[in-house]
């Protein structure tokens, strides 16, 4: 067969993709399997590296050794495209190859003394002051240049760390009234809605708009709408119509229906957060996410586009996905939905690459990571017992745990919704101003109900697992398992409901004689010293090994 002449070339059919190296290569060879197979490990870095230059084999760094044969380099990092040139995503086809270098990202070296330095609006920096803010978290000094950078981040930091001001901030400096001086003529400025929050959770959502409420103070306020179920449909409509809002605020299915009905139009915005987002994944929410992902930031069927299949659709949006814990669901959505997505903690930035995928049938590997998860998610100035008792006798020992370590605002979970009337009228009758919430009451009633546990009018909250995420209570200084959680993730996300902020708070576990091994097992699980208590004569008192018992001060001594 006669030899056909190849100059270091490429080949390229709709589905295959062939490398030809050297002077002269056998026609046959082309045939061969191994490299019909070729087009399945090569990929492209991007969409623009394609645009840049030719294709060529200095171009995807390509590198000859002896005898012909292709290695693989190091494509380095994508190079970020500036904040009024949004990138494009939704590409799933154009992937990198090879390890990527970690990305330059202009962060503190430290913490952050002030606001200032994180390069935020003089106007929301005078906000922020007004409302007691003047030193950022660990996560917020990280987290604040890495997204006004233009980067897809996943935010992972402990409860209480401040978080949801970790990605409101760069936002409201962004758009709104409190966004940085822009050139940009005011008769060239988009209207509509800029920014889409959501959140699994009422509470969580309603959390959220009183933060941007009370930066954007009371005559922007309006500025923010929230969409939460449970509350009139009809009125969300109209205050969208009303107060066109630049930042909405709400639960998956409300979004979804709202947006389906044609009243919420978010194909122009550019930032789109995903809050407790491994919430988000649940089943439950499987249909409205879908939409969700597919109509905020993305441009309508009925607007023209010059390209068609899977790149007609394009997008300006900048997806930013929070949560205390980093289970690989998590990841594999992070590098669906977003474009070359970052994890950012308190104080590091690294691709997400650097958190690998569990091998196949390697479960223990992947329990491991989730578990790793909820030990960083944490909050380090808390204190964990536990303590035995029987079934019948758990309201009256969390009325003396409360005594014992003079709780002023305590978080008391249970499993079952149906008990929580129960436990609220046990401590009652004993004298102690407690409350149930849950996701059976109505929007209103559970709204006055935390209120006044805010406000310290109730000094018990009894809940169940609705309020294991999002609750912001700083005061909260105790909170009890009356019902012990499933597993290490629940327990971090319930513990983390006090603490927060730095501020100091206690976790109670009270179990049975039978559900001790539980207990053991999470302290394995979560590194944590977790020993078992007694509380008797208003103390609380530790217990030995030995069967003796002692104080706290004189287990410290």
């Amino acid at each position: 067969m006669r030899l056909l002449s190849y100059q270091n070339m490429l080949v390229f059919s709709p589905t295959r993709a062939f490398l030809c190296v050297g002077d002269s290569l056998p026609l046959r060879k082309l045939c061969n399997s191994r490299i019909n197979r070729f087009h399945t490990t090569l990929w492209f870095q991007n969409q623009g590296s394609r645009e840049n230059g030719p294709l060529t084999l200095a171009s995807l760094k390509l590198k000859t050794e002896k005898k012909d044969k292709v290695r693989l380099g190091d494509f380095g990092s994508a190079t970020r495209v500036p904040i009024n040139k949004r990138k494009l995503v939704g590409c799933n086809s154009v992937n990198a190859v090879g390890v990527k270098n970690a990305p330059h990202i202009e962060t503190a070296s430290s913490a952050a003394k002030s606001f200032s330095e994180l390069g935020l609006p003089p106007l929301l920096i005078e906000r922020l002051e007004k409302a007691g803010l003047k030193v950022p978290t660990d996560v917020q000094s990280t987290a604040i240049p890495t997204i006004s950078q233009n980067h897809d981040v996943v935010i992972q930091s402990y409860t209480g760390s401040g978080k949801t001001l970790a990605y409101l901030l760069p936002i409201l400096s962004e758009v709104g009234p409190l966004k940085r001086p822009s050139e940009e003529d005011e008769s060239e400025r988009k209207t509509g809605i800029e920014a889409v929050v959501v959140a699994p959770s009422r509470e969580l959502g309603m959390q959220i708009v009183r933060e941007v409420e009370k930066l954007l103070g009371p005559v922007d306020k309006k500025l923010v709408q929230q969409l939460v179920g449970g509350a009139n449909r009809s009125r969300q409509e109209e205050a969208l119509k009303k107060n066109k809002p630049i930042i909405v605020v709400g639960t998956p299915g409300r979004i979804a229906e709202i947006s389906a009905a044609g009243k919420l139009h978010t194909h122009g915005c550019h930032f789109l957060v995903l809050d407790e987002v491994d919430q988000l994944l649940s089943f439950n929410f499987r249909e409205d996410m879908h939409r969700i992902l597919e109509h905020v930031g993305r441009r309508s069927a009925s607007e023209p586009s010059g390209t068609h299949g899977p790149l007609a659709r394009r997008t300006e949006r900048q997806v930013i996905m929070v949560s205390a814990t980093i289970p690989f669901s998590v990841i594999r959505a992070a590098r669906s939905w977003g474009s070359d997505p970052l994890l950012v903690r308190a104080k590091s930035v690294s691709p997400l690459e650097s958190l690998s995928a569990p091998l196949p049938g390697s479960a223990s590997l992947a329990s491991s990571s989730i578990t790793q998860g909820a030990v960083e998610s944490l909050p380090p100035a808390l204190k964990h017992y536990y303590c035995v008792s029987k079934l019948q006798h758990k309201v009256d020992t969390l009325r003396r745990c409360v005594h014992a370590l003079d709780a002023k605002s305590v978080i008391a979970f249970m499993n079952h919704t149906k008990r929580l009337k129960d436990v609220v009228f046990k401590l009652e009758a004993r004298g102690m101003k407690a409350a149930e919430l849950s996701g059976d009451l109505g929007k209103l009633l559970r709204s006055t109900t935390l209120k006044k546990f805010k406000e310290a009018e109730v000094r018990v909250l009894v809940t169940n697992e609705l309020s294991a995420r999002g609750l912001d209570v700083p005061e909260c200084d105790l909170v009890v398992n009356l019902d012990l959680p499933t597993d290490s993730i629940h327990y971090a996300h319930r513990a983390g409901r006090t603490g927060r902020l730095g501020r100091k708070g206690s976790v109670v576990s009270i179990c049975e004689e039978s559900e001790v091994f539980v207990m053991k097992k999470l302290q394995r699980q979560l590194s944590l010293a977790i020993p078992a208590c007694e509380f008797t004569e208003g103390k609380l008192f530790l217990c030995k090994e030995e069967g003796k018992k002692i104080t706290e001060s004189e287990a410290v001594k």
